[in-house]
């Protein structure tokens, strides 16, 4: 069975000695010496001067939501996963959804201005895999108007613009480590900022709100995370470099196979940007030809996996206006295998059943 990824787990042993030490010392977590060296190691590798790590990437948009103090609406992409909508309908907040960009699949900066009302207090956007926003047209949006940015970065672990970590742009950019993500911490999360004061606060926040034993500085959750977590990350930034050439490695081999496949993939609409590659997904001309595609990826055991599907402006609970190309392309888009070992020989077993369905399916 071919799964549409695989964790990436190190060396058992170098984890293992993390783990040992974490039961010399019984400290498990409330921000253990583990937690704290990730949080260094990860600032020094992404480039970024402050980064809180977290329990998972749902909470960190739901702490910078409530940092940033945000209220009524909040312009954001339909084409996301759905933590993305749920996180500001909890926060009690309105999601007004703006259509992507066909190349992209990213929020289109075009559409966002004939969104905001009087109401308006922010964007949030998610860099859809792996692929940056127009971080500049945003911004420059959200100066004119005077509106916060929050961007949904959980898929741009490694991705830069201009030679720098896409994670250092907006007010706060947030992070997902769940095991499925090219890094990983088992469960896991972080927000960036370039400000202190809102670092500061998110500190607390993810702490109950303590500031020392018996004072709290407004109101917090359960944010934090583990030794055991942080562990697993400490030892997988170790191995980084390598899982992202493995993963830029089978899109290229992919790429390569599926040139006359009747399919296009999503590119990113700025110059200087080096993507991640964490995912490789593909848009059939219908949804027919998807779906006839992904059973016979199946009847090989092979599992790909409609990311997003559905439009999140067809979700039950939000009132969500049209977005036509979005609604189209979650209907055509599907997210082929890559995980750190998956071996050529795959890559051409699931790009020939691909090629076979269309030809001769």
């Amino acid at each position: 069975m071919i799964n549409v990824t695989k964790p990436y787990l190190p060396p058992k042993e170098e984890y293992l000695q993390y783990v040992d030490e974490i039961w010399n010392r019984c400290w498990l977590t409330n921000n253990g010496p583990i937690v704290n060296e990730l949080e260094l190691r990860l600032k020094d590798y992404l480039g970024l001067e402050h980064l809180l790590f977290l329990g998972n990437g749902t909470i960190a948009i739901q702490i910078a939501i409530k940092t940033l103090e945000l209220e009524g609406e909040i312009i954001t992409t339909p084409f996301s996963y759905v933590a993305t909508t749920s996180s500001i309908v909890w926060e009690n907040c309105k999601p007004v959804f703006v259509d992507i960009d066909e190349r992209s699949l990213n929020i289109k900066p075009e559409l966002i201005e004939a969104a905001i009302t009087d109401k308006t207090s922010a964007i949030l956007a998610t860099h859809v895999f792996g692929i940056p926003c127009e971080v500049e047209k945003i911004e420059a949006i959200a100066k004119k108007h005077q509106l916060k940015v929050i961007y949904d970065a959980a898929h741009c672990f490694g991705t830069k613009y201009k030679g720098k970590s896409i994670l250092g742009w907006g007010d706060i950019s947030t992070c997902s480590f769940h095991a499925t993500k090219l890094f990983h911490t088992i469960e896991g999360g972080a927000v960036c900022s370039n400000s202190p004061d809102l670092i500061f606060k998110m500190a607390k926040m993810r702490n109950f709100g303590h500031d020392g034993p018996f004072k709290f500085l407004g109101v917090g959750v359960n944010g934090k995370n583990s030794e055991f977590h942080a562990a697993m990350g400490v030892v997988n930034l170790k191995h980084i470099a390598d899982i992202l050439e493995a993963r830029k490695r089978q899109h290229f081999q992919y790429q390569k196979w599926l040139k006359n496949l009747k399919v296009r993939m999503p590119k990113p609409t700025m110059e200087q940007v080096e993507w991640n590659y964490a995912y490789f997904p593909v848009i059939f001309e219908t949804e027919e030809a998807l779906l006839k595609a992904e059973k016979a990826l199946q009847d090989h055991y092979i599992y790909p996996r409609r990311y997003f599907y559905p439009s999140l402006n067809k979700l039950e609970y939000v009132e969500g206006k049209p977005c036509p190309v979005s609604e189209s392309v979650s209907s055509r888009v599907l997210c082929l295998p890559v995980f750190h070992d998956m071996t050529e020989s795959t890559v051409d077993l699931i790009s020939r059943v691909l090629l076979r369905a269309q030809n001769y399916g």
